[in-house]
């Protein structure tokens, strides 16, 4: 079969306008289509555009998305149903919107879709029953939605194949290489949809296949594409020892928490040398607030201490810093708001992501604000983190975009703009060119006068 996947760009302006990075389920799943003899393409829209006439000329097309690029994907999807070609959508929104995204599409892949693809494929040329497609949703012959039975989280990602990132469209464009060794968290953050999409079951591929892959590719740089790399210590340090003992020290960057480096006063030197001497220059932390009433409502399980600590130990080892704090807890005032951003000036952070809480689907965040009626918006394009789209309890929804959009411009100030200069300058235009851009002109200005009806009625947030 002829099959085509997309990933829609997200809309507007944001920090990833700058990043030529590319989601890993699409070239996975056209890698292991590609194996089973199928003619595939994918197109990712940020690196290039989409060759309409390679997918109006496909059997089957499959997008990919996010929350946030949704509105784009059930665009994409209604362009090539009309030409008469079956649509199948994956990824965390359409898994917990399933109803609404068939409206748009013929299928939805709830979960992990690698196998639930594959079988529908099958199906398609006519192999098994669409009933026996775990993990698939679709319109039955009386109209009404059929959801068959959820699909187990696979066992193992040792059995795999490593996505071939060249049946991507404009693949040299992809800048870093991103590599994922595993899946699942067990933490369980209020507003974050890892664990319901993946499960809190850590899965990992063997440290052997990494360093072998990195040896294949020979990549100038890797993300560590794992939503927390360092999920245990001693896997960690296993893979990071694997790759200094066959000098494949690649300069490389991920995702780790903060107490992983330094927890209760005590500094893991151990695991800081194997990052550095593995080639590891930049980690992004999810620090969230410095508020511990909000820390808890976020249910992140780390304190002030180990944040400032795990700041200093990985500065003193040379490693970069890029934190990301979630604005807009029940429990965050403006000047909570505004501590937090001191507190990320005066700890050096290298660069930084504040942005508003934002109640995805399938979330916990998501479940409460809508039972309450506190979501003032469900444009699924306004979801990125840079646009308030929900009532705060203790302060307008004017007051906590404008509380984002200003702790940017203090932390991204001319005055800091001396070191990581490439982060720095990302930051600066984010904070300034966000503002500029028509469509959020006209969302700030609806914003306000929302936010100032509130005020008139005495009812701060909600």
């Amino acid at each position: 079969m002829k099959i085509t996947l997309i990933e829609p760009s997200p809309p507007g302006f944001h920090i990833y306008s700058f990043i030529r990075q590319v989601r890993i389920g699409p070239p996975l799943m056209a890698t292991l289509l590609r194996d089973r003899g199928h003619d595939v393409r994918v197109f990712v829209e940020s690196l290039g555009e989409i060759d309409w006439n390679r997918v109006l000329s496909s059997d089957l097309v499959g997008i990919s998305t996010t929350t946030s690029t949704i509105v784009k994907g059930y665009r994409y999807a209604e362009k090539v149903r009309e030409a008469g070609i079956p649509v199948v959508m994956g990824g965390p929104h359409v898994t917990f919107v399933v109803d609404e995204a068939l409206e748009f599409c013929d299928y939805v892949a709830r979960g992990e879709g690698e196998d639930t693809l594959l079988e529908l494929v099958d199906y398609l040329r006519g192999r098994c029953d669409l009933e026996s497609v775990n993990g698939l949703s679709y319109h039955g012959v009386d109209g009404a939605v059929v959801h068959n039975e959820p699909r187990d989280l696979r066992p193992t990602l040792s059995d795999l194949p490593w996505p071939d990132l060249s049946l991507i469209d404009e693949y040299r464009k992809i800048y870093p290489v991103p590599i994922l060794t595993s899946r699942g968290c067990p933490h369980n953050c209020e507003f974050c949809s890892v664990v319901p999409m993946f499960g809190r079951r850590y899965r990992r591929v063997d440290p052997e296949q990494v360093v072998e892959e990195l040896k294949r590719l020979k990549p100038k740089e890797v993300f560590f594409y794992d939503d927390n790399f360092i999920i245990t210590k001693r896997s960690a340090k296993k893979l990071l020892a694997q790759m200094i003992r066959q000098n494949v020290r690649i300069k490389f960057s991920a995702q780790i928490r903060v107490d992983s480096v330094y927890k209760s006063g005590r500094v893991d030197h151990e695991l800081l040398k194997l990052l550095v001497e593995a080639g590891c220059y930049l980690v992004y932390l999810g620090l969230e607030s410095v508020n511990p009433e909000t820390l808890a409502v976020y249910n992140k399980n780390q304190d002030v201490d180990d944040i400032r600590g795990g700041l200093a130990a990985l500065r003193s080892y040379g490693i970069a810093t890029h934190g990301m704090f979630v604005y807009g807890a029940d429990t965050d005032t403006p000047e909570s708001l505004r501590a937090t951003t001191d507190f990320a000036i005066q700890n050096r952070v290298s660069s930084v992501q504040f942005l508003a809480l934002t109640p995805l689907p399938g979330t916990r965040t998501y479940q409460a604000l809508d039972q309450a009626d506190r979501i003032i918006s469900k444009n699924w394009s306004l979801y990125d983190g840079l646009h308030v789209v929900f009532k705060p309890a203790r302060m307008t929804p004017w007051e906590l975009q404008t509380a984002v959009i200003d702790a940017h411009i203090r932390f991204y100030g001319a005055q800091r703009m001396t070191e990581n200069i490439k982060h720095r300058l990302y930051g600066f235009l984010l904070s300034n060119a966000w503002l500029r851009v028509p469509e959020n002109v006209a969302f700030m200005r609806e914003l306000k006068t929302y936010s100032n009806g509130l005020s008139r009625l005495g009812i701060p947030g909600a």
